[in-house]
């Protein structure tokens, strides 16, 4: 499971967002919840899982978020995944 899942942290920002802001270019993220929410995939068997840089990228570039939360693929994401070619990936 832990080879084939993901975590995700959810930044709920505090202003919405039109775009991924070139300044967090390196990191992967996604926008949703109509902008106000970054969304950080990362991989928790890495050396280093990115989490530190994003935060402190983030400070940088001066964007707020007032709360944030972790998921974790379950078992059905991850067998949902396989099945349909996208490991990790419950769509």
């Amino acid at each position: 499971m832990r080879k084939l899942g993901k975590k995700q942290l959810i930044l709920h920002l505090q202003k919405k967002l039109d775009a991924v802001p070139a300044a967090l270019a390196e990191h992967p993220l996604m926008l949703s919840a109509g902008g106000g929410e970054l969304v950080f995939t990362y991989d928790t068997q890495a050396e280093r899982t990115g989490v530190t840089a994003l935060l402190s990228d983030l400070g940088n570039a001066g964007i707020g978020f007032r709360d944030l939360e972790t998921r974790q693929s379950s078992l059905e994401d991850i067998f949902v995944g396989l099945v349909s070619g996208r490991p990790g990936d419950g769509t």
